[in-house]
């Protein structure tokens, strides 16, 4: 069976605020999650290109919101999307001022920007009723479009034993699953972008997201 694949990926500006971001020529996916939660790694799995997005040893130190170009292959056609990185939330060692600026330039970003078109929130599944989680979801409930989608993807489930994934999957029924280190759950994250900014349909049987052992 077919999977949409990411055939290129590259990365093409950073920008402090909505002012200085790139036209919104086109539809975007943006990343969001705290600090530590693996947002790096995953866009570099999905996109499969080890150094694409860049980690920091200390959480909350980029605090810029970053675009990437990446085009899809499926079914023999061609699909550009857009990847927004945005900075991680949740993180203290800053100054006040910084955060002030950060959140007022990240907020009028997440409100107003028009090419938005599907929030990816990625959650620690070792700590899935984070509250500051449940406040992020809780906030962009209360804006979201109805040309827009929120899907909630949980992050290091290989560090969850059987009877917690099972847990975490009536919790959320909603939401996908993902391990970086095994490579796991991604298909479903792919799906899940092109059908929300295509309206392709498509299924994935037998999802490796639950081959997490």
């Amino acid at each position: 069976m077919s999977t949409p694949r990411i055939v290129e990926a590259s990365f093409i500006k950073s920008a402090q605020s909505i002012a200085d971001s790139l036209p919104e020529d086109m539809s975007e996916v943006v990343f969001l999650g705290r600090s530590n939660v693996g947002k790096s790694s995953t866009l570099n799995s999905l996109t499969q290109r080890k150094n694409l997005a860049k980690s920091s040893a200390t959480p909350g130190k980029t605090q810029l919101i970053n675009f990437f170009e990446t085009r899809y292959l499926y079914h023999e056609e061609n699909y550009p999307v857009r990847f927004v990185d945005l900075p991680g939330f949740g993180y203290a060692k800053v100054s006040k001022s910084l955060k002030e600026v950060w959140q007022k330039n990240l907020v009028a970003f997440i409100e107003h920007r028009v090419s938005i078109r599907l929030f990816i929130h990625l959650r620690d599944a070792r700590h899935p009723h984070a509250k500051i989680d449940d406040d992020v979801e809780k906030y962009i409930s209360r804006f979201i479009r109805p040309d827009q989608r929120y899907l909630t993807v949980f992050t290091k489930i290989d560090k969850l034993n059987q009877k917690e994934r099972a847990k975490l999957k009536r919790d959320f029924p909603g939401s996908i699953t993902v391990s970086n280190l095994k490579k796991n759950g991604h298909d479903r994250v792919h799906y899940e972008i092109l059908r929300t900014i295509f309206g392709i349909d498509g299924n994935i049987q037998n999802s490796n997201e639950e081959k997490t052992v």
